[in-house]
């Protein structure tokens, strides 16, 4: 059913909407906080002990959501390594946010994450190998007042040619793109994350009403101009309600983006995702210095994972 709208919530959805093909305005509730959890008609939030139906959902519709991965002990700790890797000097303020690419070479604290053999079972699951090698890593900080995340995919793959860009290099391979634990829990008002049910499916053409970006990274409203997209009145939206311990897995393709933080807490975040070893990626830049300290320091018994380990150049343009 198609929604129409006047700077209002449709008249056909419920007071407090759940958020299936369901349009927000921008002008309602700015902080987010009349979004509710949504009941999309299947399941797509798991236990560590229901691993096959999670991959039936990822497969379905491009995402899902693990409960209780992992401890809250974890958790805690993991809070502490995204501030020392991100902001160890303090020095983020109301409004802004900041991403640690290659978090992994920040130190010990990231480094605990791999010595949780049932995490370490869930990316050997997940990857269908215990043959892995630690792929990319990153932390984010959003500050109370941050702006959203405009929509986009991870997907490197839809560009042909000689790569342009570290993403080309390293987002164009198989395996899971998302594997998030929003540390301080998901949720609209928090700078929460959100995906589009069904957009990691290669005949997807974008949502109804708008039209992908040349490069398919994004996409915008049909009659405007070619821009990425930050709004959250798109059909197929699914805001994401997590805790701290929950893994959020996403498909390589799934279109994703983040609600801005309307809330008083700070919003931390942090993954790490592997690949099988056996997929070489030959990249065109030097392990920078921080990677070369990663991988002269990692313990003994984690070097397993650093085989054909890459970092990242952000810099780099091919």
């Amino acid at each position: 059913m198609k929604h129409i709208f006047s700077g209002m919530i449709p008249l056909d959805l419920p007071a407090n909407p759940i958020c299936h093909n369901a349009i927000y305005s921008e002008q309602k509730m700015q902080d987010y906080s009349h979004i509710q959890k949504p009941d999309l008609g299947y399941p797509y939030e798991f236990g560590t002990d229901e691993l096959d139906r999670m991959d039936a959902c990822l497969e379905a519709h491009g995402f899902a959501i693990i409960k209780n991965a992992l401890p809250e002990e974890i958790v805690e700790r993991l809070k502490q390594a995204v501030y020392y890797g991100t902001d160890p000097e303090g020095t983020l303020e109301k409004g802004q946010s900041r991403t640690r690419h290659a978090w992994i070479e920040s130190g010990v604290g990231a480094w605990s994450l791999m010595d949780y053999e049932p995490f370490m079972d869930l990316h050997r699951h997940l990857i269908g190998t215990d043959q892995l090698t630690i792929h990319r890593s990153a932390a984010i900080i959003r500050m109370p007042g941050s702006q959203p995340v405009a929509w986009h995919t991870d997907w490197g793959g839809f560009h042909t040619g000689v790569p342009k860009n570290s993403g080309h290099v390293l987002n164009s391979g198989p395996w899971p793109s998302g594997k998030w634990f929003y540390l301080t829990g998901s949720r609209p008002m928090h700078g929460g994350l959100c995906v589009i049910e069904d957009s990691h499916l290669e005949d997807w053409q974008g949502p109804e009403g708008f039209n992908l970006t040349a490069n398919r990274s994004s996409f915008y409203p049909q009659g405007e101009e070619e821009s990425s997209y930050a709004g959250f009145d798109i059909p197929g939206l699914v805001p994401l309600f997590t805790n701290g311990g929950d893994m959020i897995v996403f498909a390589h393709r799934t279109y994703h983006g983040a609600f801005p933080n309307r809330s008083a807490e700070t919003r931390l975040s942090c993954a790490i995702g592997f690949r099988d070893k056996n997929h070489k990626i030959d990249i065109p830049w030097d392990i920078p210095e921080a990677g070369q300290w990663f991988l002269e320091n990692l313990p003994e018994h984690l070097q397993q994972y650093l085989d054909g380990y890459t970092s990242i150049n952000l810099e780099w343009k091919g």
